[in-house]
């Protein structure tokens, strides 16, 4: 048992002692499944505070033979499996965390050599006959020792891509790093003595130029998740039974802490729901993380069309994204797109696999964004915010004419680049105009099931501004009138939807004709003896 090869369970026996602890073995039938085969070199990126190092515990407590881990996981999801024990603490199985390494290591530059040091010597130790002094590299400790007693190797690096993202302008550290992780992993000589090769860190694997060679990695991503998706952060169903046994709102923690949409799951950030049970207050807990500040400079780049997307996001829509340009880097940013897809591998946005498509995920972010925007001093966005504040005044004073002129205005000088085709287009222009309302109601749900249809736009006001804020129940028309709008509120029943909330209601009707370009805005008061039949 060493620090690096055969480590004990400790470190994940201190996650089964928490007060919250989530079952993720599950993940360990995946892993059981793939080990020795072309799928065991796996690389899994996920935000940081998403469990990534708990992960990595887990299956070092699994597989190591420098412990005995029956009993810790015999009543677990992975103690149900009929394979359980084929692999439990069998395997030689190396660990380090490159963040930790950094110090005793003596700074980055010395990475390598403290790791290949300190694991040469513990392989030494466990195997004296096969690892010759003149040995003077891990992976060729490790094809000597495959060669001589037919041992393969579980090799589990966590925060795998610190030196890539921090020492990015640093090109003699990466191409020392980078020589090293292919030496391990990439070419034939490494099948045989690796058994499974699991790298945990916030970037995936790099496309281009050296990080190439590590192309035999399988790669999951909050991109692509793949099988690993549930096993990614707390699920939907996992969230729910904590709210039942916190005595939490499963409502409102679904606003404030939903919408990582990985495969079929909803994903929600473990850090900010174990947060919340424990101290039972609804806030953002997402500058704890470290990331804060890193987005600061990306928002503020120079791409066109950045701070628009920028801005259509924070009111509540989502915008189109091509992940396929970022190289997994920092220093290689070239469009809104790349800038877009690292923000969605730093969890700062969701992504919809099926539409292609970015999104804030939820209230936290939201408001960790909003401030990040304030701080970078847009000029454009504080303008914006005083147009869309005063298209906000102008709603709740019913004032049609008012309202109508706002998102004309707004539609003109902000969004120019939206062509009107539908009542599609229009709501793209209507979820911008009413950016305004993200500090008072929560983000807009569309197409919200009403009576027999669907609402276009429903803004509900947040749990701290019910009384003094009406929900907005907006239809949107093109090539019609806005009090057509308005008719098939009534007609549809649209309000009932909203039955559950007692408070005030505003009917908005929202048209643009496409000959005049002019838009008409009809605004009356909910009146529930209306929807009598």
């Amino acid at each position: 048992m060493g620090r690096f090869l055969n480590p004990d369970n400790s470190a994940f026996q201190t996650a089964l002692n928490s007060e919250i602890y989530i079952d993720k073995t599950a993940l360990l039938e995946y892993t059981n499944k793939v080990i020795s085969s072309r799928q065991a070199f796996i690389c899994n990126s996920r935000p940081r505070r998403f469990g990534k190092s708990m992960t990595a515990d887990m299956l070092t407590a699994y597989y190591s033979k420098g412990c005995s881990s029956k009993e810790m996981f015999e009543h677990l999801a992975i103690g149900k499996s009929e394979h359980f024990q084929k692999h439990l603490n069998q395997f030689d199985v190396i660990h380090f965390d490159i963040q930790w390494c950094i110090e005793p290591a003596g700074g980055p530059n010395h990475i390598v050599s403290f790791i290949t040091k300190n694991v040469l010597r513990e392989l030494r130790e466990c195997y004296p006959n096969q690892v010759p002094d003149y040995v003077r590299s891990l992976p060729d400790a490790l094809s000597c020792i495959n060669a001589a007693v037919q041992k393969r190797f579980i090799v589990i690096i966590d925060e795998w891509d610190v030196l890539i993202r921090d020492e990015a302008a640093n090109q003699t550290i990466q191409d020392e790093y980078i020589r090293f992780l292919r030496g391990m992993f990439k070419g034939t000589e490494p099948t045989k003595y690796i058994a499974l090769a699991y790298l945990t860190g916030i970037l995936p694997i790099k496309k281009l130029k050296t990080q190439s060679a590590l192309n035999n990695f399988m790669q999951y991503t909050m991109i692509s998740p793949g099988a690993l998706a549930p096993y990614t952060g707390f699920t939907e169903d996992e969230v729910a039974l904590l709210c039942e046994k916190y005595g939490q709102d499963f409502t409102e923690v679904k606003r404030w802490y939903d919408g990582y949409r990985l495969g079929k799951y909803h994903i929600y950030n473990p850090n900010a729901v174990v947060n919340l049970m424990i101290e039972e207050t609804f806030q953002s807990y997402w500058s704890q993380t470290g990331t804060f500040e890193a987005i600061l400079p990306l928002i503020n780049m120079d791409f066109d069309g950045l701070k628009t997307a920028v801005i259509e996001m924070l009111s509540g829509a989502s915008v189109e994204v091509n992940t396929n340009s970022f190289q997994n880097d920092t220093t290689s940013f070239s469009s809104k797109d790349d800038v877009l897809t690292y923000l969605i591998h730093l969890g700062y946005l969701g992504y919809n696999q099926t539409a292609r498509t970015a999104f804030i995920p939820n209230e936290e972010i939201r408001q960790e964004l909003t401030i990040a925007t304030r701080k970078s001093s847009w000029n454009e966005l504080i303008t914006f915010q005083q147009e869309s504040t005063e298209l906000l005044d102008a709603t709740l004073d019913m004032d049609n004419d008012t309202v109508a002129a706002k998102i004309e205005k707004i539609h003109d000088e902000y969004t120019s680049a939206i062509q009107y085709h539908n009542e599609n287009s229009l709501g793209c222009v209507l979820a911008i105009a009413y950016l305004s309302t993200m500090q008072y109601y929560f983000k807009p749900i569309r197409e919200l099931p009403t009576g027999r249809g669907f609402a276009d736009f429903v803004y509900l006001p947040k749990t701290e501004y019910a009384e003094d804020y009406p929900a907005l129940l907006v239809e949107l028309k093109w090539n019609q009138n806005a009090a057509s709008a308005i008719r098939q509120i009534y007609d549809r029943k649209y309000p009932q939807s909203l039955t559950q909330y007692t408070g005030k209601i505003l009917l908005i009707g929202i048209s643009y004709d496409k000959k005049s370009k002019k838009h008409q805005c009809t605004i009356e008061q909910y009146n529930a003896d209306s929807f009598a039949d």
